[in-house]
């Protein structure tokens, strides 16, 4: 129910992106959203993860449809700067193209929080994941120079928990 609500409104976006005669443009969902598209995990939530690609102000027309959203900032986002070679398209659309998050970038931009959803998530994702991967993307992102420090030091003390838990 909730995976069909999310594509509805991703279909809404679409129509919407053609309606305003907009061009095409790819968006990358992450998070709970992703963990819910991709068939990640089991949790609800119906709420929109994004990076911040530099949209122009012009598609807030179609953003806005999305209801509850954060739009992420790269610079204050752990992510790896790979992360779009990992995406998986959504396919269905013809005017937006959407992307969600690989299971081991969305795992692994889950360690900054480690809220109580995050630890839920992260034991479903984490037995589907690649270690090898996840350790990829680990050491891209200690390796970014344009993340927050703030961002980057908070990741690495939640990376210590991280690692000791999930054996990465």
């Amino acid at each position: 129910m909730i995976k069909e609500n999310l594509l509805t409104i991703l279909q809404e976006m679409d129509e919407v992106t053609k309606l305003f005669q907009i061009e095409p443009f790819d968006i990358y969902i992450l998070g709970g959203s992703a963990c819910i598209l991709g068939d990640y995990t089991t949790r609800a939530t119906m709420d929109v993860d994004f990076v911040n690609l530099d949209y122009p102000a012009k598609y807030g027309r179609v953003f806005t449809l999305l209801r509850d959203y954060d739009m992420l900032d790269y610079a204050s986002t752990i992510l790896s700067p790979s992360y779009q070679e990992r995406a998986i398209k959504l396919e269905g659309f013809h005017h937006i193209h959407v992307y969600i998050l690989s299971k081991e970038d969305v795992a692994i931009s889950k360690i900054i929080r480690l809220a109580e959803k995050d630890e839920e998530d992260l034991k479903q994702i984490i037995p589907q994941c690649d270690r090898k991967q996840l350790n990829t993307i680990i050491q891209e992102i200690m390796d970014r120079e344009d993340l927050l420090q703030s961002k980057k030091e908070e990741f690495e003390r939640k990376l210590v928990r991280f690692r000791e838990k999930y054996h990465v």
